[in-house]
């Protein structure tokens, strides 16, 4: 696997059961996205899922977005990659992140770690003995020395919750011939207040995580924008909303800040599932 494809799709799977996956797979392939990453949180085991994926699909690259280091050990990713690979052909990903200290010592009852020397340890562990420098490996990613750890260890990053700045700042660590995989949450909401009260629900769940606030105070918001659900600049920012024009320009503005593939995730209300399927197809490559 040499490249990525422009743009991709990235949802939470933890809301579908296997018919939702058949249908969304389907659907990610049939509109000619490139890729579909998906998260591990309190539901599907990561390589498991993916074997999954891979086996509803034919061409569609299929991306972890993140398997966490604390849900399995390296040798287990990495002949997860492997046993993927030869299964399914060179179309697996394997993302991997350090995850969240709740999600780690509350959910799993491990400590959690510094994240930069953790990963660090993590990947070596993974390329032991081996010739890794090829694998299709990639590490989120926010903070200057985590890029720096991507660029040196992996084929590039996948950051998340991100703006064009940032993305902007990732392409210049990671320099060229690096993959940089950019998360991007969108709506086909063109009423303000409709498209910022979505927005404030989806991202509720992540302002509570300090990974993601000091990433985002780095970015240049203030503890004022992310207070009391967020300010409209903030959400403004983490979600794309507007016609489809308006979105396309938004995401542009990623791809010329650096971005090689843009990971599109389609904000709805709960359950609307055919609202997603409206925002990808008006999406579509």
């Amino acid at each position: 696997m040499r490249d990525l494809g422009r743009l991709a799709v990235w949802y939470p799977m933890d809301r579908l059961d296997g018919g939702g996956l058949r249908r969304l797979v389907a659907t990610t392939e049939a509109l000619g996205y490139d890729a579909l990453w998906y998260p591990e949180s309190r539901g599907y085991e990561s390589l498991s899922l993916a074997g999954f994926l891979l086996g509803a699909s034919t061409s569609l690259k299929i991306g972890s977005s993140i398997a966490s280091i604390y849900a399995r050990d390296a040798f287990a990713a990495r002949r997860g990659l492997i046993g993927l690979t030869e299964l399914h052909g060179p179309r697996f990903i394997l993302g991997l992140g350090v995850s969240h200290a709740p999600m780690v010592e509350k959910l799993r009852g491990q400590s959690y770690l510094a994240p930069l020397p953790a990963m660090r340890g993590y990947l070596e562990a993974l390329y032991k003995d081996q010739d890794g420098a090829d694998w299709p490996v990639v590490i989120a990613a926010l903070g200057p020395k985590m890029l720096a750890l991507a660029a040196r260890m992996t084929r590039g990053a996948i950051p998340y919750n991100v703006t064009p700045g940032h993305t902007a700042v990732a392409r210049a660590a990671l320099g060229a011939g690096k993959w940089l995989s950019v998360e991007q949450k969108v709506t086909l909401e063109t009423d303000p207040a409709r498209a910022r009260a979505l927005g404030r629900a989806e991202l509720a769940r992540y302002l509570v995580l300090p990974n993601y606030r000091n990433a985002w105070l780095g970015m240049g918001f203030t503890e004022t924008d992310l207070a009391e659900g967020g300010s409209d600049r903030f959400i403004d920012a983490m979600v794309l909303w507007g016609d489809a024009a308006t979105v396309r320009a938004g995401l542009a503005a990623h791809r010329a800040a650096g971005a090689d593939q843009i990971c599109i995730q389609p904000v709805h209300e709960e359950g609307d599932f055919a609202a997603r399927d409206r925002i990808l197809a008006a999406l579509a490559p």
